[in-house]
């Protein structure tokens, strides 16, 4: 059987959609991000997304479906940035002798990366809350003064936040 054969409707669905479809994502991404280099980065990595789903999926609207897609990559690639932006500007003070090597440096973005998308899914109050109890290292009554709320709001912000984060590590609710 030829190569060709061996691919999937799927994989045919994301070809054409690319031919048709990837200049002009191109350039709304770049629209959006300012940047070619990084349009044409993301541009890619939404045809992958498409490549990687396992499900079926039929378009009636693809510059849509593509466009939802690529935004929720710009969102995590400006994320990605501003956590990059904020830990290089923690840093940047240090002496020579104390600052880290690029492979450290890599490594605490890719986990600092990783603990955003994990509190991403937190409201506001929970992800403050749980940040001042395990990054500043505040007692709980410090937070409530802090954040003007009780206590008991503090314990159970962080218990959620805490469950939050093994729901996701462990994938189970029980």
């Amino acid at each position: 059987m030829p190569p060709s054969e061996y691919i999937s409707r799927e994989e045919n669905v994301v070809q054409a959609l690319y031919c048709t479809h990837h200049n002009w994502l191109n350039t709304w991404l770049r629209s959006r991000l300012g940047n070619a280099a990084d349009a044409a980065d993301l541009a890619q990595d939404t045809f992958v997304r498409l490549l990687q789903r396992t499900e079926r999926f039929e378009l009636k609207a693809p510059r849509a479906f593509l466009r939802t897609i690529a935004r929720g990559l710009v969102i995590d690639h400006w994320r990605r940035e501003e956590i990059e932006r904020a830990y290089l500007e923690s840093i940047a003070h240090l002496p020579e002798a104390l600052a880290p090597s690029a492979e450290a440096r890599v490594s605490v973005l890719e986990l600092l990366e990783e603990i955003a998308r994990l509190l991403e899914g937190l409201k506001p109050k929970v992800r403050k809350a749980f940040l001042m109890a395990q990054c500043d290292g505040l007692t709980y009554k410090l937070i409530a003064q802090q954040m003007g709320i009780s206590l008991r709001s503090v314990e159970r912000y962080v218990a959620e936040a805490l469950y939050h984060c093994y729901v996701l590590r462990y994938g189970t609710h029980g």
